[in-house]
């Protein structure tokens, strides 16, 4: 296997933490909408810990992407 198809092959998994981070946000999402069914007083409170974690969790897809963009580009135009 060449050397692009390597680099490649990194750029994907690198890409992977999407889909960790994707998976992470809808479990916690659907936890705070059943906490937010069984305390409606609370809303303000499970919002605000759920937008923190959202927030957390997107930062982890972000940096995955921007690992992989750096893979292609700077690994790539050594290659």
């Amino acid at each position: 296997m060449g050397t692009i198809g390597l680099i490649a092959i990194g750029a994907g998994i690198a890409v992977l933490a999407g889909l960790g981070a994707g998976l992470g946000m809808g479990i916690a999402t659907g936890k705070a909408v059943e906490a937010v069914g069984r305390q409606p007083e609370a809303t303000t409170k499970i919002n605000s810990v759920l937008l923190m974690g959202l927030v957390l969790a997107e930062s982890t897809a972000i940096y995955g992407f921007v690992i992989s963009l750096l893979i292609i580009f700077i690994l790539g135009g050594a290659a």
